[in-house]
């Protein structure tokens, strides 16, 4: 018989638990090697080890994917559950704004004739910027 159900969420929990049970980080070494590097603040302290507690009520500061996320703690779990399950576990204080897409078209006037050398160059760094980014 699985007690998980029956167990109340704790007072405290390591920092690297919690972002990988809120699913912000897909493995918890992944959670714990940004934790570890002090990459993450809680209530403003910069925290430099993976042990470090958070509780009900503690405000995280860290980046994720080219933008830093301000997150407050609402409660905390006893497992790692599914997305709508992690997703009640926090309050996103400052959530990403969608990026506003840039139409950008490569375009020559008709009749305009074969591209130059230079012209050419300048077309392929517009194109290869584009499967970049």
């Amino acid at each position: 018989m699985n007690s998980l159900a029956n167990k109340p969420p704790p007072k405290a929990m390591r920092v690297d638990k919690w972002l990988w049970h809120a699913r912000f980080f897909k493995t918890r070494t992944l959670a714990t090697k940004l934790a570890a590097a002090g990459n993450v603040r809680v209530n403003g302290v910069k925290q430099t080890r993976a042990s470090a507690n958070v509780k009900v009520g503690d405000v995280l500061t860290f980046p994720l994917h080219n933008h830093v996320r301000l997150i407050e703690v609402v409660t905390l779990s006893v497992r790692r559950g599914p997305a709508v399950e992690a997703q009640a576990l926090y309050i996103d204080r400052d959530p990403p704004q969608p990026k506003p897409k840039e139409e950008k078209v490569a375009s020559r006037d008709y009749g305009a004739g074969r591209p130059t050398k230079k012209q050419r160059r300048e077309l392929d760094a517009f194109t290869n910027r584009d499967e970049l980014g």
